[in-house]
């Protein structure tokens, strides 16, 4: 059978984590039309039993760093070059092909790569011929696969390119798992992608989630969690007028995350100020930043 490690590459808003999602047919990886909304790697397992099983690694979109918490996501970006079988270069249909390629470039890959060109569907006129003339000479390109995520289109496509680059050999985990990362980190990103959708560019920046309690008992599952921030004026927009807006989240995680772990939730949400976490080496650790 085959087995590898497939490790997905890409500027901020390229799709990485749409594509990783629709490769696997779960919400490995939170979305949102922000920027950095992924911080961690997260690695999901694509099984099929007898055949393959591929594990795919969404990383961070490649940044130049701010704030130690930026150091961190780079250092995964980084981690993951070292394991790969194959890496996959996500490419905006309409981006800067100039820019993107720069980045790849300064990956400095020993792995082949392949070039996926994302969102053929809203690509702008001749955009599409174009990537393909300009990617096709770069020396990292072994291939050049047109998709749509967020459509699914031409997945099975790029599943078979993919496959054709991975080595024999033996699962690497049980392939009934999904994932090596624990259900209460999924749960942290369900919380943590309702503020990237539901407040503006400053506080889905500023912000981290803090799992504190997470007792299964037979019927329900009890969560509590810690929305941390900045400044107490972050706070008192994150609870809203009269607890609006933190209720609203709740709402809107406590569904996906029932959805997720197939069980019914209590979902406690608390605020916290903490000054300037994303550089702070202790806080960071705290939080899952390591």
């Amino acid at each position: 059978m085959k087995a590898g490690f497939v490790n997905i590459f890409g500027r901020p808003n390229a799709g990485k984590s749409t594509l990783l999602n629709a490769l696997i047919g779960e919400k490995m990886a939170i979305v949102s039309p922000k920027v950095q909304t992924t911080r961690h790697r997260i690695k999901a397992f694509l099984n099929n039993p007898g055949e393959y099983q591929i594990i795919f690694s969404d990383t961070p979109g490649i940044i130049d760093p701010r704030y130690k918490l930026h150091e961190r996501m780079m250092h995964a970006v980084k981690t993951a070059l070292e394991d790969a079988d194959l890496a996959l270069l996500i490419v905006d249909a309409n981006d800067n092909f100039e820019e993107t390629s720069a980045i790849f470039e300064a990956l400095k890959l020993k792995v082949p790569a392949i070039v996926v060109l994302n969102k053929i569907d809203a690509a702008a006129n001749g955009k599409i011929a174009e990537a393909t003339e300009f990617f096709a000479t770069k020396s990292y390109c072994k291939k050049l696969v047109k998709i749509s995520a967020l459509q699914k289109v031409h997945l099975q496509k790029l599943l078979a390119e993919v496959l054709a680059f991975l080595p024999e050999g033996v699962p690497f985990y049980s392939e009934d798992d999904l994932s090596d990362m624990p259900t209460k980190f999924f749960v942290a990103e369900l919380i943590r992608e309702k503020i990237y959708h539901l407040f503006g560019d400053e506080i889905p920046y500023h912000s981290a989630v803090l799992i504190n309690e997470f007792k299964e008992k037979e019927n329900i599952i009890k969560i509590q969690a810690d929305i941390i921030v900045h400044r107490e004026t972050q706070k008192a927009i994150i609870i809203g007028e009269r607890g609006s807006m933190i209720r609203e989240i709740g709402i809107q995680a406590r569904q996906d995350i029932e959805a997720f772990v197939g069980q019914k939730v209590f979902l406690e949400l608390f605020v916290k100020v903490r000054p300037k976490w994303r550089d702070n080496d202790q806080q960071l650790k705290e939080y899952g930043y390591q």
